[in-house]
């Protein structure tokens, strides 16, 4: 996978983001086009094209960005009303950044199906 997508560019602080958290194995942010009042994206640091290519020599990555979703969902006070957590994974599931990103929604009832 290429170093120049959107959120490479973001983790070299090449594009400016409104950063929640950070640690040296991934990158928090919100979403510029937010679907719900709280929506966060949590990225490796590490480029994985997506969850479809993760081997499981990623598992304690794609583990760590999990218990960080949970703990940002907490320090943004979502914890106790709920909150969604969304991976996509190629076209067909609505992946638009080939970099695996981790969505984080919350702050309002959500739906389901979802899409």
């Amino acid at each position: 996978m290429s170093e120049k997508t959107i959120f490479s560019k973001i983790i070299r602080r090449e594009i400016p983001a409104d950063i929640v958290y950070e640690d040296d194995n991934c990158l928090a942010f919100r979403d510029i086009q937010p679907q719900a009042p709280t929506h966060i994206l949590i990225i490796p640091k590490e480029v994985v094209a997506g969850v479809q290519h993760a081997t499981p020599d990623h598992g304690p990555l794609l583990g760590h960005l999990l218990l960080k979703a949970s703990q940002i969902a907490a320090e943004q006070g979502l914890a106790a009303a709920g909150y969604r957590l969304v991976i996509n994974a190629g076209d067909d599931g609505g992946q638009t950044v080939a970099h695996l990103h981790v969505h984080l929604l919350g702050g309002r009832p959500m739906q389901w199906p979802p899409g």
